[in-house]
């Protein structure tokens, strides 16, 4: 087992990663029963919480078996994210974990995010300052470094570790990089290779498919496999892969009868958390990559992101379900 503070995870764990408008309640219920060990929350602006915004708040819900979950927070100034914290702990999340790797130019441009890793000891202090100020396990992702010229990755998880962080969570391209390019896995093992640091550290970033999480941990020395992209309309991945690490091959696709019914059941969680009007729009961008590779889907994409009408929606998808597979795939 794996320990995180006082909170215990399987070896090897498979973890869902913080995405905005991605990692809500009903997907990250959806990835857990897939196979997910850990999830974490989309971030949320401390500043948005100590003003007791709805849009922060809502992302404090935590459903029924989504647990061990961690609650994502971001902010630049020390008492508003020890006061957020303060706040969170209220929905008891098994962790709370800091972003230091968000590059979105309107997180940064505040101070947030991956602009911490532009002024290292004054990160390492806003760290501290939030250990200290809660009983709850707090950890933190972030990147490589705010670009290529300023790596320190190795000092920076050993000075997170001495503060009092559980675990690390590296997305192995730095901040400038965004999403371009390819993740440096190399810096995980480097990272291990560290005989002062101790605690779990979590690999993130190109990890696609159930061969690649295994050579990350074979080959690159990470306690965790986080996924991200990869899971959106495909949270069997973390089946797939789990079922890959035990040593069997990949032996089957996921059928679009399968995909309909999760989709499905995606979208109706939505609903019931969010309303019916929300609940729908914000399910829109997830259909193109559940029925990725289905002949002639435009159409049928079309239809589904221009609906209003629940009804409507899932009897497109329940006729998904009921289609001859050899004619639409």
């Amino acid at each position: 087992m794996i320990k995180i503070g006082n909170l215990e995870i399987p070896d090897r764990p498979l973890i869902l990663a913080p995405m905005e408008d991605i990692s809500d309640p009903p997907f990250r219920v959806i990835c857990m029963e897939m196979g997910a060990d850990l999830v974490y929350s989309e971030f949320i602006s401390s500043e948005g919480l100590i003003r007791d915004a709805d849009k922060s708040k809502i992302k404090l819900d935590i459903f029924p078996g989504e647990r061990p979950i961690a609650i994502q927070v971001f902010g630049h100034d020390e008492k508003s994210m020890t006061e957020a914290v303060n706040i969170i702990e209220k929905v008891k999340p098994d962790m709370i974990d800091i972003n230091y790797g968000c590059p979105v130019k309107k997180v940064v441009k505040k101070g947030a995010g991956a602009a911490a890793l532009q002024n290292l000891p004054q990160m390492v202090k806003m760290t501290e300052k939030i250990v200290k100020s809660t009983k709850i396990p707090v950890t933190v992702k972030t990147r490589l470094a705010w670009d290529s010229h300023s790596i320190k990755i190795v000092e920076l998880c050993e000075m997170l570790q001495d503060v009092g962080v559980a675990a690390i969570a590296v997305h192995a391209r730095t901040a400038v990089q965004q999403y371009s390019g390819t993740a440096d896995w190399a810096w995980f093992k480097r990272i291990k290779n560290n005989n002062r640091f101790k605690i779990p550290l979590f690999g993130n970033g190109d990890i696609n498919t159930p061969q690649k999480a295994k050579t990350l941990f074979d080959e690159y020395q990470v306690d965790g496999v986080m996924i991200g992209r990869a899971s959106i309309g495909n949270p069997w991945i973390f089946k797939l892969t789990k079922h890959y690490l035990k040593g069997n091959d990949i032996p089957f696709k996921i059928k679009i009868s399968e995909k309909a019914e999760v989709c499905r059941r995606h979208l109706m969680q939505s609903v019931k958390w969010k309303g019916e009007r929300l609940g729908i729009l914000e399910m829109r961008p997830h259909y193109a990559h559940y029925f990725k590779g289905i002949y002639h889907f435009k159409a049928i994409r079309i239809k589904l992101v221009e609906s209003t009408d629940l009804n409507q929606i899932t009897g497109i998808l329940d006729s998904l379900a009921n289609a001859d597979e050899t004619q639409i795939l």
